[in-house]
């Protein structure tokens, strides 16, 4: 069944998503936990996501187990439920960033441990499909209704150590970062909000900031304010997500802030690990290790980093998608927290952001390249792999295949499998843009070939 991700359950609504799917996706997960007493509940703003709570919470109670209702809520508020309130696992009710038509879940263990495809998704498939859901429980759960964002903002507050006020611009997409600005209030970051409704139709614009096309609202209110703005966050649909632009409007990439964010936290954390995933500049590496840190690689995903985290007591990591994750928030994201990690940054400097991600912007980079192709993904990776390891400083393969010939050639690149579609994936970076566009160029010859 097409929608058991990697990383999450999602579907369209009423075609291949539908309630009755998830009222057995519950038992099977309530299964797979293995007798669970409570579990934590929350879902974004979709008008679907309400049917869906009822199905899910419906199949947990016949299983015995007891739900902790924590109502509408971004992804980060239900881990930090999950850290909190000492439940067996978490379930989000979300699609995230995908369009109005689109719903499903993210599901964790105790402590905000993710499930994935490599960890439970699969056999939770593996029940629902052949109804293998175990026997319904002589006595019902329950459901409580428990409303967790004023601690929830206590929390992130804690954070927040501004040297002086500071006001920003925050685009809401009318999803769930307004829960996430509850964050701000009574702090001295002010902001001036847009789509500031909750809207589960996403009117005005895709609740996606990858895309840069959705930041245009953003930009726009930031450059008609000179001088107004220290800087512009925009949240994803769960807010799990957030892509900033600085006091010009212009955008930021995701691994600069991963890069600034990490420097900053090393000052209070001397020698700490903090990771980026193998996306990203080579700027994060540098910036981390020349902070006194230690730089370490992840492959992409949040159950990945996750893991990786924990495994290393790491105190952040940055995702090249917009993730920012913190051992501050049970090891996982907050979009709130990594805004007032970029808020502490500008408000203890006496330069604007534009300045402080100047030097940054040293290298030359491909961005993410899709191409779709005819054969077996898995037969273009083979190809990168055999035409490079000959003559390569390094080839590995944590996440794709990585070709890394920085030190003496000037360039590195990751090429890897869509875990959805028929797509290789390449991200390229060298020292001068001449020798990226020629790289670039060849590895796309030899992908699409």
């Amino acid at each position: 069944m097409g929608i058991f991700k990697a990383y999450d359950i999602r579907g369209i609504y009423g075609q291949d998503l539908t309630d009755d799917i998830f009222y057995k996706i519950a038992r099977a997960y309530a299964r797979f936990l293995g007798n669970p007493k409570k579990i934590v509940v929350a879902r974004d703003i979709r008008p679907h996501s309400e049917p869906l709570f009822a199905a899910f919470a419906r199949g947990l109670n016949d299983m015995g187990v007891d739900v902790i209702d924590i109502g509408h809520a971004s992804t980060p508020m239900s881990y930090f439920a999950n850290g909190t309130l000492h439940p067996d696992g978490s379930v989000m009710i979300t699609a995230s960033h995908n369009t109005k038509e689109w719903n499903g879940c993210k599901l964790c263990r105790a402590n905000a441990v993710p499930i994935s495809g490599a960890n439970g998704i699969k056999d939770i498939e593996r029940m629902v499909m052949e109804n293998d859901l175990g026997d319904v429980a002589d006595v019902k759960g329950t459901i409580t209704k428990v409303d967790v964002l004023a601690d929830y903002a206590r929390h992130v507050r804690t954070f927040e150590h501004m040297a002086k006020p500071l006001h920003v611009a925050c685009d809401f997409a009318n999803g769930m970062g307004i829960c996430e600005a509850a964050a701000f209030k009574g702090s001295p970051l002010t902001y001036d909000g847009l789509f500031e409704e909750f809207d589960g139709a996403f009117p005005n614009h895709d609740a996606n900031p990858l895309k840069t096309e959705t930041l245009k609202d953003l930009q726009a209110l930031v450059r008609a304010n000179p001088g107004k703005y220290a800087f512009g966050v925009a949240f994803d649909g769960d807010a799990d997500r957030a892509g900033f632009i600085d006091e010009k409007g212009d955008v930021i990439p995701m691994d600069f802030i991963t890069a600034l964010v990490s420097e900053d936290l090393l000052q209070s954390n001397p020698g700490a690990a903090c990771f980026y995933d193998l996306r990203s500049s080579k700027v994060a590496e540098e910036t981390i290790a020349a902070a006194g840190g230690k730089p370490m690689m992840s492959r992409v995903g949040h159950s990945f980093i996750k893991a990786q985290m924990r495994e290393n007591d790491a105190i952040f990591a940055g995702e090249l998608s917009g993730h920012y994750y913190f051992k501050a928030n049970f090891t996982a994201e907050s979009s709130s927290m990594a805004t007032f990690a970029l808020a502490n940054i500008v408000s203890k400097s006496d330069k604007p952001l534009s300045e402080l991600i100047a030097p940054l912007r040293r290298y030359s980079q491909s961005g993410e390249i899709n191409s779709r192709v005819a054969g077996d993904p898995a037969d273009v990776l083979a190809r990168v792999k055999a035409t490079y390891a000959p003559t390569a400083e390094r080839v590995f393969e944590l996440d794709g295949v990585s070709v890394d010939n920085w030190s003496r050639d000037g360039w590195w690149c990751n090429v890897r499998m869509s875990n959805t579609e028929p797509l290789v994936r390449l991200n390229l970076e060298a020292k001068t843009p001449d020798l990226m566009a020629a790289k670039r160029d060849e590895l796309l010859a030899l992908i699409r070939a």
